[in-house]
């Protein structure tokens, strides 16, 4: 992006804000917690008043799941909903409907089918195989979970990893996966940013 693309304007309010706003939105949140680069927090803290719920903000780590296990710390709930703040198009009632399965199951990640062909390759670049399409899945946030599970996969997983859901993968507990939606994307290129706001204009 070339800058914070948490604090790039979308639709005249930064995305983080946009986020915060649907989080806060769903039924099932009773506090939100921000986890943010030290250098932010002060404007985090600005967005958070603005919020109907008790909500705080703490720093990051180094790696995204150091990040987590930050916010985890201020978590005074049995279920955890943890969100990208880059997925400003969240549907509330997504964030819900993970929790109601997390609740019963333990962990609940929203995943959309994967419509592409995918292909492994080789450090060259020479392809190596082409996984079976109709297995695989492109994985979102909201990611939803019992407090106490995610809590023993950050005590226990120290690899890095991309989501908090491979961590409990790694305990050997299931994880589920529920719909996401191709809505819900993530801030991550300009070009993102564009479809954002021909999304939210509707």
């Amino acid at each position: 992006m070339g800058a914070d693309k948490l604090w790039a304007e979308l639709v005249g309010q930064p995305v983080l804000a946009r986020t915060l706003r649907a989080v806060a939105a769903a039924r099932s949140i009773g506090c939100v917690v921000v986890v943010a680069r030290p250098d932010t927090l002060a404007r985090v803290q600005e967005l958070l008043a603005g919020l109907a719920l008790p909500a705080e903000a703490c720093a990051g780590g180094a790696r995204r799941q150091d990040s987590v296990r930050a916010g985890l710390e201020l978590v005074d709930a049995p279920l955890v909903v943890v969100h990208d703040g880059a997925r400003p198009l969240v549907d509330p009632a997504m964030i819900d409907e993970g929790v109601r399965i997390a609740a019963d199951r333990g962990a609940a990640v929203a995943a959309i089918p994967c419509v592409d062909t995918i292909k492994r390759a080789d450090p060259d670049g020479r392809v190596v195989d082409t996984p079976n399409r109709g297995e695989l899945w492109t994985i979102q946030t909201p990611q939803c979970f019992r407090v106490d599970l995610l809590r023993r996969a950050h005590a226990t997983v120290t690899a890095d990893v991309t989501d908090d859901a491979a961590m409990v993968e790694a305990l050997g507990e299931p994880v589920w996966l529920y719909p996401g939606s191709r809505r819900n994307l993530k801030i991550t290129t300009p070009e993102d940013l564009l479809v954002a706001e021909a999304l939210l204009r509707g």
